[in-house]
């Protein structure tokens, strides 16, 4: 055999893990660290917001219900959520580590990814909460019970946490003999790939697959519920009626906007023209940090239930 069929050999069969990457994070963008520090504010009236939603859930019994087990889930994916993207990625570029060692790059790229399927199919289970509600009223206590919550809500953290990880398995069988440097400024799947110097048509698979699971699936299940409760509000003889029905809809409505419409937007963009490696960084950073602010905020303004329960609980402090 020949010196270079040799190498090859030698090469293709040579699992190569670097033990560390480099996020490059963004490139000559003047005062930068005001934004992380927006960041950091951000971070923590997210923890306010969504600990506070959490405490009244908890300690108001009014609202031990099957929908606000639903809210209480979606604080807590909130939650954790800017709690895995945030904090890491202020240490990373305010503090200058932007080196990351190999199994806490694959261990953050999974958890960003595992909370925001959660909180996608989260959206999926309120928009179903609502669905019976407005179509089925009369038999809303009987299929929205506490169980059949928890068994959705059960389904969409084993399901997303199964999936993610075929995903992670199959980064972790890359190998990696080019630059270590990840063109981001967290631990992507898509700068990561490119990376890799062996086969990475499995891992494209999986990109594709990812997208169609965790965003176009919940898409089209919410679509459909609400086309069902359009078609359920035009048998409603009253206008004052259809208005309080569609009014129980409208914090799901902006939660299912703030969530989606930036993804696909930014998605969109990207795909239909250029944008500067900077704008699709700080597009990405907001998307993924600025709708766990302010859902516990829409819950707060929009639902009459949530402001009763916050008075009752100051109530009981006082006294």
């Amino acid at each position: 055999m020949a010196l270079e069929d040799k190498t090859t050999v030698i090469f293709n069969n040579t699992f190569v893990r670097p033990a560390k990457f480099f996020l490059t994070g963004f490139s000559n963008v003047p005062h930068i660290k005001y934004f992380y520090v927006f960041l950091c504010f951000i971070y923590m009236l997210t923890v306010i917001g969504n600990v506070f939603l959490m405490s009244v859930i908890c300690f108001v019994k009014i609202l031990h219900t099957p929908k606000y087990m639903i809210v209480f889930n979606m604080a807590l994916t909130d939650l954790c959520a800017s709690t895995v993207f945030l904090p890491k990625l202020m240490d990373t570029f305010l503090f200058g580590r932007q080196y990351i060692v190999y199994e806490a790059c694959v261990s953050y790229m999974f958890f960003v990814y595992y909370f925001g399927g959660v909180h996608a199919y989260t959206l999926v289970t309120m928009a179903f909460d609502r669905f019976i509600a407005i179509c089925f009223p009369l038999r809303y206590h009987a299929i929205v019970t506490k169980t059949s919550i928890a068994a959705m809500l059960l389904f969409a953290w084993s399901f997303i946490l199964s999936f993610l990880t075929y995903g992670a398995k199959l980064i972790d069988r890359l190998s990696f003999c080019r630059s270590l440097a990840i063109e981001s400024f967290h631990c992507d799947h898509g700068p990561i790939r490119l990376l890799a110097c062996n086969d990475t048509s499995s891992n494209i698979k999986i990109v594709f697959l990812s997208v169609f699971v965790i965003l176009v699936i919940p898409l089209i299940l919410i679509a459909a519920s609400y086309a069902c409760i359009s078609v359920a509000l035009t048998r409603i003889a009253t206008g004052e009626g259809r208005f309080k029905a569609l009014q129980t809809c409208t914090s799901h409505l902006i939660m299912v906007g703030i969530t989606f419409l930036p993804i696909l937007a930014t998605n969109i963009a990207s795909l239909a023209s250029s944008i500067h490696p900077n704008t699709r960084m700080i597009n990405s950073i907001l998307t993924h940090s600025l709708p766990h602010l302010f859902n516990p905020i829409i819950y707060f303004l929009k639902t009459e239930e949530v402001l009763k329960a916050i008075k009752t609980l100051c109530k009981k402090i006082r006294l």
